[in-house]
């Protein structure tokens, strides 16, 4: 199997999170490159019942094909928290092994599709939940990577006994209303389960005028950065390669974005 690339600096544990549409996975794909190349180890993580990240990642399809969502691996949640017998299941299931045997490398970064449980609603109390949960606890726990959480909506793979270990939320946001409303609302429900380093970053910014907008209409949530509009997107998107090596201008914006957002976890820590 293709191997990730070498432990660099400490672990880092990132959920990225914001409205659907904004650019989530752009921006995971962009993070997932930029701390590769830094030589760390990085594991994304894809929440989205529609996985599209390994397609950001430039992923082969022959590697693609071999991927599946945890959260639709019937037999596997039945027999890991025994939900097969009684009613009754494990809410503490084994998943150690789940992100080795269930993932596919290319090109240095490590990715596992999680999948969404489409029954019952945020925070179902379930075995495809429990599973999912104690898999995202596990990991984020992992001491010698980088975890990059790509979140499909709301916080819900991420509950209390995992929050402790995510070290920031970023949250996306585009230059509308709409955009900015769902931010404040993902980062009250981030504040409820005790995440509280949470930072900003704009997407599909045309110029200032936007970089205003969102300034002026996000209760003071910090701003790590922005992403400038690029040509280069729709072409990696149609072409199914990686955007991070396409355009120096939004190389140039990630590696600003990662740096605030290190120092944002340095600081807290300290």
């Amino acid at each position: 199997m293709e191997q990730v690339a070498g432990s660099g600096a400490r672990a880092l544990k990132v959920a990225v999170a914001g409205k659907g549409g904004v650019g989530k996975t752009t921006l995971t794909s962009l993070l997932a490159g930029y701390f590769r190349d830094q030589g760390r180890r990085v594991l994304a993580i894809d929440a989205d019942p529609s996985p599209c990240l390994g397609e950001a990642l430039g992923f082969p399809a022959a590697k693609l094909e071999m991927l599946a969502p945890l959260s639709e691996m019937d037999e596997l949640i039945a027999e890991r928290t025994g939900s097969d017998s009684g009613g009754f299941f494990k809410l503490n299931p084994r998943v150690d092994d789940l992100p080795e045997r269930f993932s596919q490398v290319h090109d240095g970064v490590r990715l596992l599709l999680l999948g969404s449980v489409q029954h019952g609603g945020a925070g179902c109390f379930c075995p495809a939940s429990t599973l999912l949960q104690q898999l995202v606890r596990r990991v984020m726990l992992s001491k010698d990577e980088v975890v990059l959480l790509d979140l499909y909506a709301g916080v819900e793979h991420l509950g209390r006994a995992t929050a402790d270990s995510v070290d920031v939320m970023l949250i996306v946001v585009e230059p509308t209303m709409r955009s900015i409303k769902t931010a404040i609302q993902v980062r009250d429900l981030a504040a409820d389960i005790g995440i509280t380093n949470v930072l900003l970053v704009g997407n599909k910014l045309a110029g200032e005028e936007d970089v205003r907008l969102i300034a002026e209409n996000t209760s003071g949530i910090p701003v790590a950065g922005v992403l400038p509009q690029s040509g280069a997107a729709t072409a990696a998107d149609r072409e199914g390669s990686s955007l991070y090596r396409l355009d120096t201008s939004l190389s140039l914006a990630i590696e600003e974005i990662a740096t605030r957002l290190e120092s944002t976890v340095a600081a807290a820590a300290s």
